[in-house]
C-alpha cells in the first residue's frame, strides 16, 4: 500500500472491504482509522478517495443479472470498476504529499493510541456495539435511498429533469450518445439505483452505451452516496473534497475502461452487429489524458504549496 498508494499497510483492509462490501463501508473504515490514529489526515483523505466503492453483490447481482440480464456484463462492470478504483488510488498518492514518508508520523501516532482489545470478558459489549453500528448504518442507507427516490420522483414529475437535460445534451452529442439516456444519467447522478434502473429499462439496440453509462454511474456513486459518506466523515477531520474529485474520476475511468474492453476485446463485444460504432475515437482518449494530467498537476501543485508552508512554519 505504501509504494503504490502512499498510505499505511492497514489501508489494505479498507481497500478490500470497500470493494467486497460496497458503499459506504470503505468510508466507515477510513473514518475509524482516523479516529484511532491509524493514519494521518492526509493519508485518510487519500484512502477515502479510492476505498469507498460499489460492491460485487450490487454490480453483478442487481445490475448485471437482474437489470441487464447477463452475468458476464456484471463481471465486466466489476472488473472495470476495480481497475478504475486502483487508477484513482495511484493518482491520489500525490494528494498533499510533502515528500516525507508518512510511516513514521503514522507509527508515532499509533504508539500513543490506547486501542481496546477484544477478550472473552468484553466480547458481549463488542458484539453489541458492532450490531448497533451495523443497524444504524443500514437504516441510514435505506433512509438516504428513500429520501432521494422521493426527490427524483418530484424532479421528474415537475419536469425539472427534462429541462436539465438541455445542459448535458452537448456532451451527449459530442460522445455520440442518444438523448434518450439523458434523464437516466441525471437521475443516476442524484441516486444511483434509480438512475441505473432507468438506463437499463430503455429499449435500445445500443447495449454498449447502456453498459458504459452504467459503469460511469457505478464509479461516481451519486449525490445520495456522497451525502452518506459526508455524514460519516464529518465525525473526523477528513475533508470530503478529495472524495468528490476521486469519485468523478472513478466514474470517468470506469466508463473509459469499459469502452476499451467492449471495443478491443472480442469476448466483451456485445453489440452483435447492432447500431454501435466501436472504432477508435481519439477524442475520447484525448479527454481522458487531459483530465488525468490536469489532476496530477493539481495534486503536485498542492504538494509543493504544502512543502513551502511546512518550511515556513519550521522557520517560525
Amino acid at each position: 500500500m505504501r509504494p503504490i498508494f502512499n498510505v499505511p499497510g492497514e489501508g489494505a483492509f479498507a481497500f478490500l472491504m470497500g470493494i467486497i462490501s460496497g458503499y459506504p463501508v470503505g468510508a466507515k473504515i477510513v473514518t475509524k482509522f482516523r479516529e484511532d490514529n491509524v493514519c494521518t489526515k492526509e493519508e485518510g483523505e487519500r484512502l477515502l478517495a479510492f476505498t469507498n466503492n460499489s460492491g460485487p453483490l450490487f454490480i453483478v447481482g442487481t445490475v448485471g443479472i437482474s437489470l441487464i440480464g447477463d452475468s458476464s456484463i456484471g463481471i465486466l462492470l466489476l472488473l472495470t470498476h476495480v481497475l478504475a478504483c486502483i487508477t484513482v488510488g495511484v493518482i491520489f498518492r500525490f494528494w498533499k504529499s510533502n515528500g516525507k514518508s508518512g510511516f513514521r508520523s503514522s507509527f508515532l501516532e499509533k504508539q500513543n493510541t490506547s486501542a481496546k482489545h477484544v477478550s472473552f470478558s468484553n466480547l458481549g459489549e463488542v458484539l453489541t456495539v458492532s450490531i448497533m453500528n451495523s443497524i444504524n448504518t443500514i437504516v441510514m442507507i435505506g433512509g438516504f435511498v428513500v429520501l432521494f427516490s422521493v426527490i427524483v420522483s418530484i424532479l421528474q414529475n415537475s419536469n425539472v429533469l427534462a429541462v436539465a437535460t438541455i445542459l448535458i445534451q452537448p456532451i451527449f452529442n459530442f460522445l455520440n450518445i442518444p438523448h434518450d439516456f439523458c434523464i437516466g444519467v441525471l437521475t443516476g447522478i442524484i441516486e444511483l439505483t434509480n438512475g441505473i434502473k432507468d438506463i437499463t429499462s430503455i429499449a435500445t439496440k445500443n447495449l454498449s452505451t447502456v453498459i458504459v453509462l452504467c459503469a460511469f454511474l457505478l464509479g461516481f456513486g451519486g449525490i445520495s452516496v456522497l451525502l452518506q459518506v459526508f455524514s460519516i466523515v464529518s465525525k473526523s477531520d477528513i475533508s470530503i473534497k478529495p472524495y468528490i474529485i476521486g469519485k468523478i474520476f472513478h466514474g470517468i475511468f470506469a466508463a473509459f475502461y469499459t469502452y476499451l474492453f467492449l471495443s478491443f476485446i472480442p469476448f466483451f463485444n456485445l453489440n452483435l452487429g447492432f447500431e454501435y460504432e466501436t472504432s477508435f475515437d481519439p477524442s475520447i482518449f484525448g479527454i481522458i489524458a487531459i483530465l488525468v494530467l490536469a489532476l496530477i498537476c493539481l495534486l503536485r501543485y498542492r504538494s509543493k504549496i504544502s512543502k513551502k508552508r511546512s518550511r515556513a512554519y519550521g522557520k517560525l
